[in-house]
């Protein structure tokens, strides 16, 4: 929807062998530089207007460029100083640098301005709109026509037009022109004219418009010329702010009474080999601020897109329509809900969906409306895709008014994919990730990498857009119990261009299955949020349905100790802005089943969980839900017409952990909290809108007891949505194994490391950040840990050894190291190889080689020797037989994961 001010208001899986692909569902059309997009989003430099510009026009690989403007300059940090271009420029297409053509449109009185751009068939002579009185001070009245080669005004070609031309299309013969204009040649023509191509006599065309004319195009086989504007008549006809006359007569070949919505006009329209295409702006609410596609055959809709954010222009190029708008809610048409402004976008010609391709320019000066005009440039074969407007920024860097994209060259490389590991049971890992953003790529393909290893692990190709970046996950299937993984993920687009790695993502695997998040995987959950997230903003999805979180306004990560029993932790929200949303948007079905765990002393209340057709502000339709009143009670709700609840008559708010649950199905709603039914409700229906699951905030306007706050505050953990009717049996167990026993696992890092060297044995290498094996001539590393005492209630299960080749070449060996323990004294800062302790036996574990290559590697110790230990110091050596040494990182390397560390994992006897 366009917000104006003052008068003018009236005026856009592939697997490895080791680990298995988990599916995302159904993903939109994937689309990157090559078709169905035919541009990069990279813009190129381009030399800027000091204003506005409103029209563009193409041939021979020069783009004209019209406005409201007095001189051009270069791009930031490009060559050359500010040159005079008064409400016209021409530019080089490909390099964007002006050329030798200069013009002057100036008007006497007022301001002048150049408002339409269009060049004759053969592309040998331009014609401009707009008002002004004078072009290179030859005499003219708000349309000229330009000879290209010369650069020079055609005298011969005077038509007089009384008020502004802000569109004009062109035959052989005919120039069309829409605009402010009553009269012209002193005869009476409202709004919408024809000129002859030659010398701009008047022609007997009359298409009477009541109101502004902002839009004219021929069809193809030039029979008809279609209009779009401001008006609600044509020739006296019910048509609003579109129409379809006869190229000869003007008479109205096919009106659109109520088609478009009166607060709505047309700012723009192009043609293609089979349809038309409107571009639409609305004032005030209940507006039509999009675009939509009609046939040729019959100038009836094809398609409409109801995105609101006032779309300017409109230009389809090789089945794909471009739009500039600044389009902020698409919720209409199932894609994004209210919020940012996108102001490049675009979707087949075929139908709607937004494609791979958003470029992004500010609102910008004037009217703070973004880009207003588009148009395709060629230079030595290459095309370029032009956009001109009112932005100051392209991509959030410094540019105003002009900018243009390649259709080659892409260099964009996609973000950082953020990334989690886990591991719930053992034999595997999953590694999971939001999907990146490339701004000319949808389809990506993401490489895993494990311990550093150079080598990716697994490969997935995942789509993603920039308002659905829905999670994407892989399985290692070859991950051993007791042992832990560091994972880290990158994205590559269709040319090639890689993002950086995301951070590390470790997960210990445990020796048994975790009792909770095991249960609720296999009761269906389809959305599992657990909260063990250690960066912003991504919530990890451990259930099989891939629907990752967002964090809005930076809540508590890793709160401890969570609900669950293990090492899970939980989000802690301040009661004031932070929430969770869900990056999917979705419906819900007629049955379903939310489960949480709550922590909470609030006395303001608050929503824990709901689904609401907004993701980041209140949402304007909101239910099934949980929320908290002031005084702690938990209300359960649907709407159905009328808010349908049910409410514990207990409080909650007692600062310790609480789960509950709410189902509704065929049986109706029921609410349980700590495993006990709370209450029933025979209500089978709910209201049904897409929208996405929200945690910590949403509305509740207009539900009984409100609480003071919408947003809530304490910790919460475990948050899963399942798609059946939990049974009271399922509820119950749940509430159970929360306290069941559960893995715990302890990293501990060496507190001590060095190497002794047979060829130096008077030097000691304490400080150095690398360590050294060799059997001849001899290297041995030494490691020193300080062990936790075992758990109450637990015994040790597993241990392991990690370390981490160097990046220097050949750091590997193909012999084996051996694990021994250590029999005498020695500290990091004493030890030589002439006073080198001695070493045990029989070796406590072992690594059969290690390849080269910088990457961890691990390998499982004696349990019971580890356990021995425990609550003590405890020394390991590091020894092989061969003459193929081995170079380690030391626990003074820089990276956390090469300091040699052991994995202890704790169990129930």
């Amino acid at each position: 929807m366009r917000r104006s001010r003052g008068p003018a208001a009236a005026l856009a899986l592939s697997l490895a062998a080791t680990g298995a692909v988990v599916g995302l569902g159904p993903v939109p059309q994937a689309a990157a530089v090559t078709p169905p997009v035919a541009f990069t989003a990279d813009a190129l430099p381009t030399w800027q207007p000091n204003g506005i510009v409103w029209a563009l026009a193409e041939a021979g690989g020069t783009v004209f460029a019209g406005g409201t403007f007095s001189a051009v300059r270069p791009p930031a940090g490009g060559a050359g100083s500010e040159q005079p271009a008064v409400n016209f420029a021409a530019f080089d297409a490909a390099t964007g640098a002006p050329t030798s053509c200069t013009l002057s449109f100036t008007v006497a009185g007022g301001t002048a301005t150049v408002r339409a751009l269009t060049l004759s068939p053969d592309k040998r002579t331009l014609y401009a709109g707009g008002y002004f009185g004078a072009v290179n001070g030859t005499p003219v009245s708000s349309m000229a026509a330009i000879d290209v080669a010369s650069c020079t005004v055609k005298p011969s070609f005077r038509p007089a037009f009384a008020a502004t031309v802000r569109a004009i299309a062109v035959t052989a013969d005919t120039v069309y022109a829409g605009g402010d204009f009553l009269t012209v040649s002193g005869q009476p023509r409202q709004r919408f004219a024809a000129v002859a191509a030659s010398d701009g006599a008047l022609r007997p065309f009359r298409a009477d418009a009541d109101e502004p004319g902002r839009a004219v195009e021929v069809t193809p086989d030039g029979e008809n010329v279609l209009l779009g504007g401001d008006f609600f008549t044509v020739n006296g006809t019910d048509t609003h702010a579109l129409a379809v006359v006869d190229s000869s007569s003007g008479s109205l070949t096919k009106g659109y009474p109520g088609f478009i919505e009166t607060n709505s006009v047309v700012k723009d329209i192009a043609t293609d080999a089979t349809g038309f295409y409107t571009a639409n702006e609305g004032t005030g609410g209940g507006v039509f601020d999009g675009r939509i596609a009609l046939n040729l055959s019959d100038f009836g809709q094809r398609w409409r897109d109801t995105c609101l954010g006032a779309t300017q222009a409109v230009l389809p190029y090789q089945n794909v329509l471009y739009s500039a708008s600044h389009a902020h809610d698409c919720s209409s048409v199932g894609e994004y809900p209210d919020g940012q402004r996108h102001h490049l976008l675009a979707e087949p010609t075929t139908g709607v969906g937004k494609l791979g391709w958003a470029p992004d320019t500010n609102d910008g000066v004037g009217e703070g409306i973004g880009p207003r005009v588009m148009t395709v440039g060629s230079r030595n074969g290459t095309p370029y895709l032009w956009v001109g407007g009112e932005f100051t920024t392209v991509n959030g860097a410094a540019q105003q008014s002009l900018t243009h994209f390649s259709s080659t060259g892409d260099t964009g490389a996609p973000t950082v994919p953020v990334a989690s590991a886990a591991s719930t049971r053992p034999g595997e890992v999953q590694v999971r990730w939001r999907t990146s953003l490339d701004l000319d790529d949808s389809a990506l393909t993401y490489r895993i990498y494990r311990d550093g290893a150079a080598t990716p692990v697994g490969t997935v190709t995942a789509d993603s857009l920039f308002f659905r970046r829905p999670q994407a996950s892989w399985t290692d299937t070859t991950a051993q119990p007791g042992q832990s993984y560091t994972y880290r993920v990158s994205a590559t687009d269709a040319a090639g261009n890689v993002s950086a790695l995301s951070a590390p993502a470790s997960a210990t695997v445990p020796a048994s299955a975790q009792p909770y998040p095991s249960q609720v995987r296999a009761d269906g959950a389809q959305l599992y949020w657990r909260y063990d997230d250690t960066v912003l903003p991504y919530v990890a999805d451990s259930s099989d349905g891939n629907q990752a979180g967002v964090h809005h306004y930076g809540p508590a990560l890793r709160q401890s100790p969570g609900a669950v029993s293990g090492a899970s932790t939980a989000i802690g929200f301040n009661g004031t802005d932070a929430h969770v949303y869900g990056d999917r948007r979705q419906s819900v079905g007629s049955t379903y089943s939310i489960e949480t765990w709550f922590r909470t002393n609030t006395t303001r209340g608050g929503k824990l969980i709901g689904f609401g057709n907004q993701q980041t502000t209140g949402s304007s339709q909101y239910d099934k839900h949980l929320y908290m009143t002031n005084d702690g009670r938990l209300v359960y709700g649907v709407y159905t017409g009328a808010t349908r609840t049910i409410t514990t008559t207990a409080a909650f708010n007692d600062d310790t952990w609480h789960h509950v649950v709410a189902t509704q199905g065929p049986g109706g709603m029921t609410l349980y909290v700590d495993g006990v039914q709370r209450g029933t409700l025979n209500v089978t229906t709910h209201e049904n809108y897409t929208g996405y699951w929200r945690v910590g905030f949403d509305s509740l306007g207009g539900w009984p007891d409100r609480p003071a706050s919408e947003h809530w505050a304490g910790l919460m953990d475990e948050t899963a949505v399942y798609p059946t009717v939990l049974s009271a049996a399922q509820v119950q167990r749940h509430f159970a194994l929360a306290s069941a026993p559960a893995d715990s696992t302890v990293q501990v890092t060496a507190a001590e490391d060095t190497y002794a060297n047979a060829g130096a044995p008077g030097t000691n290498y304490g400080g150095s950040s690398s360590l050294a094996v060799r059997g001849t001539s001899l290297y041995t590393s030494y490691l020193r840990f300080t062990l936790p005492a075992a758990p109450a209630g637990k015994v040790l299960t597993s241990a392991s050894l990690s370390v981490k080749t160097s990046t220097m070449a050949g750091a590997g060996t193909t012999d084996t190291v051996s694990v021994v323990p250590v029999t005498g004294a020695w500290t990091e800062d004493q030890t030589t190889y002439a006073n080198r302790p001695g070493t045990g036996a029989p070796a406590l574990g072992a690594f059969p080689g290690i390849p080269d290559g910088t990457a961890v590697h691990t390998a499982g110790l004696d349990t019971a020797a580890v356990a021995a230990a425990l609550g003590g110091s405890y020394s390991l050596a590091l020894t092989s037989t061969g003459t193929d040494a081995l170079w380690l990182w030391s626990s003074e390397a820089a990276a956390a994961e090469a300091t040699p560390r052991l994995t202890l994992t704790f169990g129930t006897p």
